[in-house]
């Protein structure tokens, strides 16, 4: 009898031990409001590259990968290809253009490598479990082991950057070329499988200045990435930094005003206008964003919820340099009478999905309360359509940032945040 009550005593210790274990480790894999990213005030590569930024920003890692014999092979071979290539591409663009991205043997090679380098309780096990966990920027890998988690992070940076060169070195179509496409024409009429001498000459350019930009830095990603971000500069296109860090400027009033909220007093936590886009070059506001922000302000002097979030960046028409976000913000306070303290810029989102993606982005990062819904607050059509955007959003996104909540009238709609929110879009780096 005494045996058989050990036996039972040891069963429902291990029992304890295992439900501990299991807890700790869904509590550690979940990304944390209380993170801060680490960006070095380079928002450009940080939002896009989160992981090789850590890589940069991280001194015991930066070092652990500068001091790899492996991985200084690689950067020598980079540095002799990119040299090479000045010589030897002569008039042929796609040459020197390949010297600008990674081989998917190369970010095998690199991934295996990584991987061989981690240990749990080194600096790159460190980074796994402190930063790429918590930050949520690839939460849709939390359910991979830390060292796989840590490949995909990888693969998905060096590809992220493959397709920034594409498009924006290289003119390939983006996903939406009306307003994303590049600033050049690049191709020859009379034969557009082919580049114009006169670009040609600028990839020469491009090769000749990250040579030089790059010849002492000892990180064997630096040269690749620092191409993809040139070309988001030449092309004008790194609005993904406008107004950063926002919560030290346009959104300051708010973050502030959030660390006092009563959220017992509220239904909703924000009340989100999505943008409507003018045709105008000219026009900073259209009608129908207008309309919008008219009913947002109906529902928040009602009482529903403690903020607005004024959603649109620099998008339409084709490079126009008025932000919708703020343009909506200046409506809202000098038209209709709303504190500044209430509104919420999100200066960068592109389309209807990055609206609501980018919004819950801020409610997590911003500390508001994640299983409270919001609202959007838009005109009947788009309402409408926002009710079913999730299959476009797994289509766009590869995730869905939201889930639908009630519908309380023609123009506004509930809706509840998701986590995956977080991760990033690596073939949208103007709003990744």
């Amino acid at each position: 009898m005494l045996i058989y009550t050990k036996q039972k005593l040891l069963i429902v210790f291990i029992l304890i031990l295992m439900s501990s274990i299991s807890s700790s480790y869904a509590q550690i894999n979940i990304p944390s409001a209380n993170y801060k990213l680490i960006n070095g005030n380079k928002f450009i590569q940080s939002k896009n590259y989160y992981l090789l930024t850590l890589f940069s920003e991280l001194p015991d890692v930066k070092m652990l990968l500068e001091n790899d014999l492996t991985l200084s092979q690689i950067t020598k071979r980079y540095a002799d290809s990119l040299g090479s290539s000045l010589i030897n591409c002569g008039r042929n663009g796609t040459c020197l253009l390949n010297n600008f991205i990674f081989s998917e043997t190369d970010i095998k090679l690199i991934g295996d490598r990584l991987l061989a380098l981690y240990q749990p309780n080194n600096a790159l096990g460190k980074l796994v479990q402190n930063h790429l966990i918590p930050s949520g920027c690839y939460v849709l890998f939390q359910n991979l082991s830390t060292k796989e988690l840590l490949r995909k992070a990888w693969e998905q940076d060096a590809r992220g950057i493959n397709y920034c060169v594409s498009v924006y070195g290289g003119g390939d179509k983006p996903n939406y070329p009306l307003i994303d496409s590049i600033s050049f024409n690049t191709k020859d009429p009379a034969n557009p499988t082919k580049y114009t001498a006169n670009y040609i000459g600028f990839l020469y350019n491009s090769a000749s200045v990250l040579l030089l930009e790059n010849s002492a830095n000892k990180l064997f990603f630096a040269a690749k990435l620092n191409a993809a971000l040139l070309f988001l500069d030449v092309n004008q296109r790194e609005q993904a930094a406008d107004f950063e860090p926002m919560e030290k400027g346009e959104n300051k009033l708010a973050v502030d005003k959030i660390k006092n909220i009563n959220w017992n007093n509220y239904k909703y936590s924000v009340i989100l206008i999505p943008g409507a886009g003018p045709d105008d070059p000219k026009l900073a506001l259209s009608a129908e964003g207008r309309l919008r922000c008219r009913l947002a302000a109906i529902l928040y002097k009602q009482g529903l919820a403690p903020f607005i979030v004024s959603s649109g960046g620099k998008v339409h028409p084709y490079k126009t340099p008025f932000c919708e976000a703020t343009e909506q913000k200046k409506y809202l306070i000098e038209k209709l009478g709303i504190p500044a303290s209430a509104i919420i810029i999100d200066p960068h989102a592109r389309h209807t999905t990055t609206n609501m993606r980018n919004t819950v982005r801020m409610i997590f990062r911003y500390g508001m309360p994640f299983n409270k819904a919001a609202i959007t607050c838009t005109t009947k059509g788009q309402s409408f359509m926002i009710a079913n955007m999730i299959p476009r959003c797994m289509k766009e996104l590869n995730l869905a940032p939201y889930k639908n909540g009630n519908r309380l009238s023609e123009t506004a709609l509930e809706f509840y945040p998701l986590i995956e929110a977080l991760h990033i879009n690596p073939n949208e780096p103007i709003d990744p």
